[in-house]
């Protein structure tokens, strides 16, 4: 618990003070465009922040969240392979898990911002659960074993999910393609800060507080 506290309190801190800075302005600039181009509705649609201290207190709540549930998803992995982790390893540790929830998935759906067409919601969600499910199976195969059947059936897991292909977006892009290319530069670069601090962190502290069984008590 302590590392998954401590590792993902921090790196969602981290990830949130970066985006303020990068990734934030480039919303709200999609949200301008938006704002012109598609017409308002009436009728109630829902309770929404008010004024940039709700959004900034909801924002960094969801972000140290998110750390402290990846950090239990990843340290918790990485307990079942009873290897003793440090910072160094935990920064394997971390890349193991931005190639999983990032990489991978960013190949067939990008991180976009608001006013760019997107495919369905349950088929990208289907296919981003896969592509994480198939990606850690294949990393495991590939780095976990020493035959070289399993590991070349790891490769194959990796693949799969793009040679089947993400499902196609739907609609037309509003805002301009150079600040799309700029968001997913970004969204990915806090990403990759985000899951090495995780992991970082988390296994130094995870060296500092956990025994195994060599250890003397």
């Amino acid at each position: 618990m302590s590392v998954a506290l401590i590792s993902g309190a921090l790196a969602g801190l981290t990830v949130f003070a970066i985006q303020q800075w990068t990734i934030q302005p480039l919303i709200e600039e999609a949200e301008g465009y938006e704002a012109k181009t598609v017409e308002p509705h009436s009728g109630d649609t829902g309770w929404q922040p008010v004024g940039s201290f709700q959004r900034n207190l909801f924002t960094v709540l969801a972000a140290i969240l998110n750390g402290i549930g990846s950090a239990a998803i990843l340290f918790g992995v990485a307990a079942l392979t009873r290897a003793p982790l440090s910072s160094s390893r935990g920064a394997l540790w971390g890349l193991a898990g931005l190639a999983c929830f990032v990489l991978a998935p960013s190949l067939g759906l990008p991180p976009v911002p608001p006013g760019v067409a997107v495919a369905d919601l349950r088929e990208r969600q289907v296919w981003w659960v896969a592509t994480v499910l198939a990606t850690a199976t294949g990393l495991g195969l590939l780095f976990g074993q020493k035959r070289w059947p399993l590991r070349i059936g790891g490769m194959v897991f990796a693949l799969l999910p793009h040679i089947i292909g993400a499902p196609d977006a739907i609609g037309e892009n509003i805002v301009p393609n150079q600040l799309v290319r700029q968001f997913a530069i970004y969204a990915v670069g806090s990403q990759t800060v985000f899951w090495l601090v995780l992991g970082t962190v988390g296994g130094f502290v995870h060296s500092r507080t956990a025994r195994y069984p060599n250890q003397s008590k």
